[in-house]
């Protein structure tokens, strides 16, 4: 599996929808596969099942050079999204991703959220069925997420310091610890995906410590912070009504006006560099250790060879030092 990844999302649900295109986001798929980064992440409920199907023509033709993750889990409705873990629909929802993506198995079969009307022993025991039936590879979880759980004051202003790496102590993702060290006494988890990025850095506090310890795959979601790590956002240019950023405080004119040093930071590295400030957000990423892989979503060709170039880019102790001192940002999900 390459260093960097594609997150699919983007090409069918939650940004910017006049800006899709079927065939620029098939374009953008085999521009990545052709620069190595093989990991396909996409899932069920986006769009929902159109963007398997857009995958899956990319994978009709590339099987085998793609390592592919899809989600299961969550039902979307007209207004509502709701988890749904019984084990009967995890094995029908896994049959139906197979065939929107034209291929017989599913490298990463990732839990989307866990129901809390099922306890997560019976759903994870079902697609470790789905891995003895051949139809999965490995199994992952996805992390409950920063708007699941409000961790204490202080963790909210949480940053590593420049000098040394202390960390402030975060509550954050508790509740996906306590659902991994369930979940590995059924069966072992391959991986973990949670947000990490520059403007992000809850997970390194104990999620991504958790899966270095154990072995376990940790795939990096939004490290780009939405498209705003890329410098290329205005300040107040709005959103379309269906972005998921016309509704995130991080997003609004005064935030995105107010966290601008924090772009600019990164793009005095990559000057430095002859880089991007996405590369060096990526690159930021891919050093917080060997078994973390950036999954930065994209619809477009041009982007995604970008991101695929930051592979290359090794960032120096004092770039890292500088990207630690960089002010925290501002705005957040709470």
């Amino acid at each position: 599996m390459g260093a960097i990844g594609l997150g699919c999302m983007p090409m069918s649900w939650g940004y910017t929808e006049s800006q899709r295109s079927g065939e620029g986001s098939l374009r953008a798929v085999h521009a990545a596969l052709d620069r190595g980064c093989s990991l396909l992440d996409t899932a069920d409920m986006y769009g929902p099942f159109t963007n398997e199907l857009l995958v899956g023509r990319a994978l009709k033709e590339r099987r085998e050079d793609a390592f592919v993750s899809t989600k299961c889990g969550l039902l979307v409705g007209e207004q509502h999204i709701v988890a749904n873990g019984r084990p009967g629909y995890v094995k029908r929802a896994c049959d139906a991703s197979l065939r929107r993506l034209q291929t017989d198995r599913i490298d990463l079969y990732q839990l989307h959220r866990a129901d809390p009307e099922v306890p997560i022993e019976e759903t994870w025991g079902a697609m470790a069925e789905l891995v003895a039936a051949g139809k999965v590879r490995s199994l992952g979880l996805c992390a409950v997420g920063a708007r699941a759980v409000r961790p204490p004051r202080a963790a909210r202003t949480e940053r590593l310091a420049a000098a040394g790496g202390a960390r402030v102590r975060s509550r954050m993702h508790d509740g996906t610890l306590r659902q991994l060290e369930r979940i590995q006494q059924v069966f072992p988890v391959s991986s973990v995906e949670a947000e990490l990025s520059v403007w992000s850095t809850e997970a390194l506090e104990a999620l991504l410590p958790w899966c270095e310890s154990r072995g376990v795959g940790f795939l990096a979601a939004m490290p780009l912070g939405n498209g705003y790590l890329t410098g290329t956002l205005t300040p107040g240019q709005g959103f379309e009504p269906e972005d998921i950023r016309a509704r995130h405080p991080r997003f609004t004119a005064e935030m995105m006006a107010a966290n601008q040093p924090v772009v600019a930071g990164l793009r005095r590295i990559g000057a430095r560099h002859g880089a991007t400030p996405g590369q060096v957000a990526l690159a930021w990423v891919l050093a917080q250790g060997r078994h973390v892989v950036p999954v930065p979503g994209t619809k477009k060709e041009r982007w995604a060879a970008q991101n695929a170039k930051a592979a290359d880019l090794v960032l120096t102790r004092e770039d890292l030092a500088e990207i630690a001192g960089l002010p925290p940002a501002r705005g957040s999900w709470y």
